[in-house]
């Protein structure tokens, strides 16, 4: 093939890319011991903070209480009352309830040719 003197990559450098003017800079040792530290204690504070809070629960008016009975008892009722018919009971009511409306809802015929 071709002999070594006719090689293009013969005069290549092989080791890493080197930048002109960066010869003395080092890269800073990162302090994780401190960092770490600092996040446990802190950790630790947020931690205590939560448990105070805990401990003091705030408690209902007592109109929230009674709103909340009331929406209980009022939940309670309607799921009785749909529990009660049936869908086919529900189909008949629906139909008497349209029934008993006036033709004012109906919609009207259009029609050019009658």
């Amino acid at each position: 093939m071709s002999t070594p003197e006719e090689d293009p990559y013969e005069n290549v450098s092989r080791g890493s890319l080197k930048l002109k003017g960066t010869e003395n800079i080092s890269k800073k040792k990162k302090k994780k011991e401190k960092q770490k530290k600092k996040l446990v204690e802190v950790t630790k504070i947020i931690e205590d903070e939560r448990l105070e809070e805990n401990v003091t629960v705030p408690k209902h008016t007592k109109a929230e209480m009674a709103f909340k009975k009331m929406q209980e008892k009022m939940q309670t009722e309607r799921i009785k009352q749909k529990a009660s018919l049936t869908h086919k009971q529900r189909v008949e009511e629906f139909n008497r309830h349209l029934d008993g409306l006036t033709e004012h809802f109906d919609i009207p015929k259009v029609s050019w040719t009658k």
